[in-house]
């Protein structure tokens, strides 16, 4: 039997693959293997829940909810948000796991259930593992007092907001953006995070209505981009993805700047700097050799990891930081 876990969870058609069934009885599973830590020392586990604005994500949101609670978890509804809120949520709150309803760049019609380990990290392949093998298994059960409970997350997008926010080292005043959300996940809190950093702001493609996401908009389809950075005189464009985990960029003329491209300006600026850390950059194995040349000649090493793809909303937010200081030293 194939392994049910990808590189980037469970992930397929909804209601083909990834029924509601699926959904729940996951989430039973994940709170088995990874609530089992604070349950032991006798206290209720919890974990946060997100999704990208899909239809079937209300369903599957509702399903993997149900599986938690019933098995002893609190449960906190973070709603719509960006996989990387999801993940810095779970490590603000101290909750023992989360969940990330998405399928990223993929059309409305899929949808896939992401699992983090406690401090929102990545969950390694054997933990993957055995939250498979528990899918076999008798679910925990508790009775009365004893299930888990259901709350909205109602500050989630805030508390994410005044995070970004806070990492960038320089406002973004003088600076003017063009923002292209994929109708997905970043549709509400990424205008408001440019915006209030002090960009003017130009947004396309943040009109979610569950089955347009990624629909000629986002990162894999960069015309609509392109177009509105020349026609609005803007300075750059960002295009995220429908979970907004990763984003390309364009220049204020309209030409691609891929996330190779975004991680070298990071790591040269930083270098100029002095800010960055042991003059290395980490990337994945997917980044092409141009950038390892460049970067070894400029004195920066590059350490390789398998796991991740793209360029996050904060490497994006900070290059554009970056550029507004280079503006005001010219």
């Amino acid at each position: 039997m194939a392994r049910l876990f990808g590189t980037d969870g469970v992930r397929g058609l909804a209601n083909g693959l990834l029924t509601a069934e699926l959904a729940l009885q996951l989430a039973q599973a994940a709170a088995v293997v990874l609530g089992h830590e604070r349950a032991a020392n006798g206290t209720r586990p919890r974990a946060v829940v997100a999704r990208d604005p899909r239809a079937s994500g209300e369903f599957i949101a509702a399903a993997v909810e149900a599986g938690l609670s019933s098995s002893g978890i609190d449960v906190y509804d973070a709603g719509v948000l960006p996989t990387p809120a999801a993940a810095y949520l779970i490590a603000d709150l101290d909750a023992d796991f989360g969940v990330m309803i998405s399928a990223s760049h993929n059309p409305a019609p899929d949808n896939g259930i992401k699992f983090f380990a406690r401090g929102g990290q990545k969950l390694p392949d054997e933990v993957e593992d055995a939250i498979e093998a528990q899918l076999g298994k008798e679910p925990s059960r508790p009775v009365g007092g004893d299930v888990g409970r259901i709350q909205r997350f109602s500050d989630a997008e805030d508390r994410y907001i005044v995070h970004l926010l806070g990492t960038l080292p320089h406002r973004l005043e003088g600076l003017k953006v063009v923002l292209d959300c994929a109708h997905g996940a970043a549709s509400g809190c990424s205008p408001q995070v440019f915006s209030s950093a002090g960009a003017e702001v130009v947004v396309i493609g943040a009109e979610p209505d569950g089955l347009n996401i990624n629909d000629g908009v986002g990162s894999t389809h960069l015309g609509q981009l392109k177009e509105a950075v020349v026609k609005h005189g803007a300075d750059f464009g960002i295009a995220h993805d429908g979970d907004a985990d990763r984003c390309l960029a364009v220049d204020h003329e309209g030409n691609e700047v891929d996330g190779d491209q975004i991680m070298a300006i990071l790591a040269l600026a930083l270098k100029k700097s002095g800010k960055l850390k042991d003059d290395v950059l980490v990337a994945t194995v997917m980044s092409n050799l141009g950038l390892k040349i460049a970067l070894r000649e400029a004195g920066i090493t590059i350490r390789e990891t398998a796991v991740g793809t793209g360029t996050s909303w904060r490497q994006c937010a900070t290059a554009a930081s970056a550029l507004a200081e280079s503006s005001r030293a010219t």
